[in-house]
């Protein structure tokens, strides 16, 4: 039996005058969950309350049994760090990205590269490359490769496949698999595709509208 890494005791949150999330509970174990279900069933809303982007109205999210509104948000967000589905990468070339993720981390002030890069599929030499002129498939490996320069010890990964293709898709979802085996990195992966879903975690949570 894993470790419980969170818990959503009874979570309940409007926004915008409409519910998004009413008396939710689930537990999240230490290695990989996924998060699955259709546009609109709070999932994005779920992995924001995890390292407390968002709070919510009613109910209680712990983090390893305590309270996320007991821990200090920036240090909970280099520990848990969510990378979003929208990428919003800094001006400037990929390792002024990498350097402007590390600066709020505990890790070294000049990461990399030739090693970060490579995690998501991606040729060191990307690294000079101008983050605007990029892909948004590119864009999206990028933002991994920049919440991985925090060295964070949980990833909270919303659609991180949805901009690339099938070739691509496979490389980041191997490259996932093998940052859990060599860090033990833990992940909460939210996708709107079951199949990946069963692929990438050793537990699924599928939420409805």
């Amino acid at each position: 039996m894993r470790p419980v890494l969170f818990e959503v005791s009874n979570v309940s949150l409007v926004r915008g005058g409409r519910r998004v999330l009413y008396g939710f509970s689930a537990q999240f174990p230490e290695g990989a969950s996924c998060v699955s279900g259709p546009s609109g069933s709070g999932k994005s809303t779920l992995l924001r309350l995890l390292n407390r982007l968002a709070d919510p109205d009613s109910g209680q999210v712990l983090y390893r049994g305590e309270d996320v509104r007991k821990h200090d948000p920036r240090r909970l967000r280099r520990e848990v760090c969510l990378v979003p589905q929208i990428p919003t990468l800094v001006e400037g070339s990929v390792a002024d990205n990498l350097r402007f993720a590390a600066s709020f981390g505990t890790a070294a002030e000049h990461p990399d590269p030739s090693k970060l890069l490579p995690l998501a599929g991606l040729d060191p030499e990307y690294a000079e490359r101008d983050a605007a002129r990029l892909s948004v498939g590119e864009q999206q490996r990028v933002m991994l490769v920049r919440a991985l320069a925090v060295e964070p010890s949980v990833l909270l990964l919303d659609e991180p496949t949805s901009a690339l293709d099938g070739e691509a898709r496979d490389t980041v979802e191997l490259a996932l698999a093998g940052l859990r085996e060599k860090s033990g990195l833990s992940l909460v992966v939210v996708t709107h595709d079951p199949v990946q879903a069963e692929r990438l975690a050793d537990k699924v949570i599928r939420m409805k509208p």
